[in-house]
């Protein structure tokens, strides 16, 4: 039935991505993708199609999993304006200074690169507590938000893929028992290295964080901060409030970096300790939202009480910061709920299952890896979700690669780095628009920038694809 829609399927989030990119106007794009979904669903009715969009809304709550992670984007703004007001973030900068750390914009933005690799249990908190610590180094420098963005953006899914001891890693295996593959965790870790792309993009940070040399817009915004001291463009709405940004240390009292790192490592240790109760003492079967939103409320918890006893915040001012910082990131939380309306759209009308099928036209042993990669990320960028990518590949790429007697790990690695690829190019993308909001930067022109880079990553896999599908049949 899904498959009835055919090329149908395809315009609503082609729709609401090219709008959104060539009008800037995220939500009324996303909307309006969701809206033409619904109203092919609804045989044409447009009554009936608006009516089932606000309903697609209302049921993005419903699941659990949705529900957490947009009252976990909320939640950061609190911890942003309690860690910057009780002088913990204007600390961290002078402590990172005056020990010669990240003193030049190679230094920061290495800085963002080591924390990226470092932190991969959840692509999210990588974002976060990367985006949190280097952003005000960036500022200082002068450094565009647009490549905190990338960078941020660049070393958290790719490095995330690569690792099979968190929640990527547990969702992969389990898609993998569940398709009856023996040995799978041996599968996933094969996999590792011929993930061309999760390795190219990282290869590529490295590149432009050693040697500093942009191209493509990201030239533009490098030069526009350089020379105007503007981080970013005029006119650029950044995904997160400028009065969050903004809010200053309180004077007259000690900058302690300790108010910032102390929460920021409590967030950092939360979510293996939220994954190993949720998974009952396993912690790749854990709950990766539910561990997230834990985290961030503990580290919220650390930012208020440690300004209370230190008496540089009074309970009222910590109360009043939360919601002024909650407030401030509202946008993003309509954004993420647009994002998996459009989402649970496209899967309502077989996106994801259609695209996949295209791919019967065009097998041959000696591609398929590149076809499949391609699809993918074909789908990634639809629909904007790598895990929703690994669940409609996974169950077509196991059997194709046992049937046509193909390296599985090759055909499993075309999916997930596809499925990255897609996820990174895609505006509509949740672990995109963290990435934004991270660094305070502009949705659209992060995508913007960042897309030549991604695209030199793909180009290079694909060409890997083809080598080892010749090297490994």
């Amino acid at each position: 039935m899904l498959m009835d829609y055919g090329w149908l399927s395809v315009i609503p989030p082609l729709l609401a991505i090219l709008l959104a990119i060539t009008t800037r106007q995220v939500y009324i794009s996303l909307f309006l993708g969701i809206l033409v979904g619904w109203i092919i669903l609804s045989d044409w009715s447009i009554l009936t199609g608006l009516a089932n969009s606000i309903d697609a809304l209302i049921n993005v709550f419903q699941s659990p999993g949705n529900t957490r992670v947009i009252i976990f984007c909320a939640l950061i703004g609190a911890l942003i304006t309690l860690t910057q007001r009780s002088g913990g973030v204007k600390g961290f900068t002078d402590w990172i200074q005056g020990r010669n750390i990240a003193r030049t914009p190679r230094g920061a933005a290495g800085l963002a690169g080591i924390m990226g690799f470092l932190i991969f249990i959840e692509s999210s908190i990588c974002c976060l507590i990367s985006g949190s610590i280097s952003r005000p180094l960036f500022e200082r420098l002068k450094i565009s938000r647009e490549k905190l963005a990338y960078i941020l953006d660049s070393t958290s899914a790719p490095n995330c893929i690569l690792i099979p001891l968190n929640a990527w890693g547990a969702f992969v295996i389990g898609l993998l028992e569940s398709e009856g593959v023996d040995g799978p965790i041996n599968v996933f870790v094969r996999s590792i290295p011929l993930n061309f792309y999760a390795i190219f993009a990282i290869l590529m940070v490295v590149f432009i964080i050693v040697t500093f040399r942009d191209f493509g817009p990201m030239k533009k915004a490098e030069e526009r901060a350089r020379k105007t001291g503007k981080t970013i463009a005029d006119g650029a709405t950044p995904m997160v409030s400028e009065e969050i940004i903004s809010t200053e240390a309180k004077i007259n009292v000690p900058y302690r970096a300790f108010n910032m790192i102390l929460p920021v490592l409590t967030m950092m240790v939360m979510v293996p300790v939220g994954l190993y109760i949720t998974g009952d003492g396993n912690i790749t079967a854990g709950t990766g939202s539910t561990a997230v939103l834990w985290a961030v409320l503990a580290a919220i918890a650390i930012a208020g009480i440690l300004p209370i006893i230190q008496k540089i915040l009074s309970f009222k001012e910590v109360i009043d910061l939360s919601l002024k910082g909650i407030g401030g990131l509202i946008p993003l939380a309509i954004v993420m709920t647009l994002a998996f309306a459009i989402g649970d759209t496209t899967r309502e009308l077989g996106t994801g299952v259609f695209v996949a099928s295209l791919a019967d036209d065009f097998l041959h042993p000696y591609y398929i890896a590149a076809i499949i990669f391609f699809l993918s990320a074909f789908i990634a960028f639809s629909t904007g979700t790598s895990w929703g990518v690994f669940a409609i590949m996974i169950p077509i790429a196991v059997p194709t690669a046992l049937m046509m007697d193909i390296s599985l790990p090759l055909c499993l690695a075309a999916v997930l780095g596809g499925g990255v690829f897609g996820d990174h190019v895609s505006p509509i993308s949740d672990t995109t628009l963290v990435s934004s909001m991270a660094a305070a930067s502009d949705h659209i022109d992060h995508v913007r920038t960042q897309l030549p880079y991604a695209m030199v990553a793909a180009v290079a896999a694909i060409i890997f694809f083809v080598l080892f599908g010749i090297i490994l049949h």
